[in-house]
């Protein structure tokens, strides 16, 4: 196989999905996705839990939530493909005064970047929210009712769906062996299948961006961290309409996942590595919070053929490197999301395909995502991490 495409995008997740989408709808329909897998989503894609939130404390997060729920509400409009989008909030509990104080000072940076519906809420409304929630210890919290989640595999369909049909085309079964340049410039990506020349390369390979970049001489701080999901069997002991709910004593969080109970807990002994394994130890260690937390989570079933273990893709400041590679013309990064690449997505997709079309983004002002940051010592702080 040789071929020729005008961009290049490396890696057919929800990122470079959406990716395509964006390009695709500029006009620039001579796209190739690169996936080495037999399907998409097989890699973080799947396995997200698939929540969306402004609720961060950096102006460019929110911005960028802000602009991808705007689309998540429209995207069977847009796409012609649903994309599961549920707003049945955020709930952020807060068990001491220096985390409630901290998701004042949130809200109002919120409330400034365009976030209207977000507010702080009393222990009593807490309660309301969720009655079986055990309250003595909590002293507030912050929810915003247009948070929620996503099916991150429909989403990722119907971007996909919606470029191919443009002429975007995907290539599954391919890996990427290496990249050529001519100076300082791309020329083409070099497959398992044979080359494709090209101007324009993406790096949108989630928790394996480092080694992609590496091929063309980057040292990428992208490294991949498990994170551990279980899902109980149906339960119906709290609310249908259940927002997503953060324990900030400890960062145990969980949502519904229709009948059933999607949970999660931020391990922190986890090492950096691409272990995918779950642990089944991993169940008693998140139930325990889980109960201490809603004590009639001590009804819940887990089945550990219901459970599974995915990858964020990390960086040293939690935030993502969206941009332009340094000295090298036609490379171009979307990495290093840290488990907001699905909420993220669509926002990431805009930006990118403005970067490679125009030369920076016009929608967007993605100058505190640039690669540059960390050599100039100009590192954001996202606090809110899940």
């Amino acid at each position: 196989m040789s071929e020729t495409a005008d961009v290049v995008i490396i890696g057919g997740g929800i990122v470079g999905a959406s990716i395509a989408y964006y390009l695709s709808e500029s006009g620039c329909t001579n796209v190739v996705i690169v996936e080495r897998e037999a399907r998409q989503g097989l890699g973080s894609t799947g396995k997200s839990i698939g929540g969306v939130r402004a609720q961060f404390a950096t102006p460019i997060n929110i911005q960028m939530s802000l602009f991808s729920i705007d689309v998540f509400s429209r995207f069977e409009e847009l796409t012609g493909h649903t994309a599961q989008y549920h707003s049945f909030g955020y709930l952020f509990i807060a068990t001491n005064e220096k985390h409630l104080h901290y998701l004042k000072a949130n809200r109002e940076l919120q409330t400034e970047q365009g976030l209207r519906d977000v507010r702080i809420v009393s222990r009593e409304e807490i309660v309301e929210i969720l009655p079986q929630v055990r309250s003595d210890d909590i002293v507030g919290g912050s929810f915003c009712p247009t948070d929620g989640f996503v099916d991150p595999y429909s989403v990722m369909t119907g971007f996909t769906a919606k470029a191919r049909a443009r002429g975007t085309r995907l290539l599954l079964n391919t890996e990427v062996t290496g990249i050529s340049t001519d100076g300082c410039k791309v020329r083409a990506v070099e497959t398992s299948r044979g080359a494709i020349e090209t101007r324009a390369v993406v790096n949108a390979a989630g928790a394996w961006a480092a080694s992609i970049a590496k091929m063309i001489g980057i040292d990428l701080p992208v490294k991949p961290l498990r994170r551990q999901i279980i899902n109980t069997e149906p339960f119906d002991l709290v609310p249908r309409r259940l927002p997503m709910v953060i324990d900030m004593s400890n960062g145990f969080h969980f949502r519904r996942e229709g009948s059933c109970i999607m949970m999660a807990w931020p391990e922190p002994e986890e090492i950096y590595s691409f272990n995918t394994n779950f642990d089944r130890d991993f169940i008693e260690e998140i139930l325990t919070r889980a109960v201490n937390r809603v004590p009639c989570f001590e009804e819940a079933q887990v089945n550990a053929r219901r459970c599974w273990a995915g990858l964020y893709e990390v960086t040293p400041d939690h935030h993502a490197i969206i941009g332009k590679a340094p000295g090298i013309e036609g490379f171009y990064l979307a990495n290093g999301f840290g488990g907001h690449g699905v909420m993220h997505s669509p926002a990431t997709g805009k930006i990118v395909s403005e970067f490679v079309l125009f030369g920076e983004p016009r929608t967007l002002d993605a100058r505190p995502l640039a690669f540059e940051r960390f050599a100039e010592g100009r590192l954001l702080e996202e606090t809110a991490v899940l």
